[in-house]
């Protein structure tokens, strides 16, 4: 019998970012935004992505990564569903990753908003759940840090 396990993980991420509220907002619930900052990546080729921002809605995206990546050719899924969206304020959303047919995380990510001078600040939390042969949280941690700064780019145009 395959030996199963899960390692459990909380992080937390803290940003500033010189824009509003409620164009911050905006990045994460407009789907052409969302895309160009979050799905966008060189390593990959986007062969689908479904934005549906409301409570209960759902956010799919699916890859495959290019030549000269750790996995050519093999398709990379993140599957979301947005569990409470208070505008301007906090987005929660679980979502689920899968590399190939083999699912290797669940979580729970927390966006929290709020205004600082004329800009935001973010509090971005995830509790995940990584099972055998996940990425695993530092990897996260990472990915994560690099999508929020992906956001601050994107806010900077």
């Amino acid at each position: 019998m395959e030996n199963r396990s899960v390692t459990h993980s909380t992080f937390v991420i803290e940003r500033h970012y010189a824009a509003p509220p409620e164009r911050v907002f905006a990045a994460f619930a407009d789907p052409a935004q969302k895309r160009r900052w979050f799905v966008e990546d060189k390593g990959m080729t986007v062969e689908d992505y479904a934005l549906e921002f409301r409570v209960g809605g759902s956010e799919r995206a699916r890859y495959r990564f290019k030549a000269g990546s750790p996995f050519p050719g093999v398709a990379l899924a993140s599957d979301g569903i947005y569990q409470d969206i208070v505008p301007e304020r906090r987005i929660v959303t679980a979502y689920t990753m899968t590399l190939g047919d083999r699912r290797f995380s669940a979580s729970l990510a927390t966006f929290e908003l709020s205004p600082e001078g004329s800009g935001t600040d973010i509090v971005f939390t995830d509790q995940g759940a990584y099972f055998e042969g996940a990425d695993g949280p530092q990897m996260r941690q990472e990915g994560w840090s690099q999508l929020l700064g992906n956001l601050a780019e994107h806010l900077a145009r």
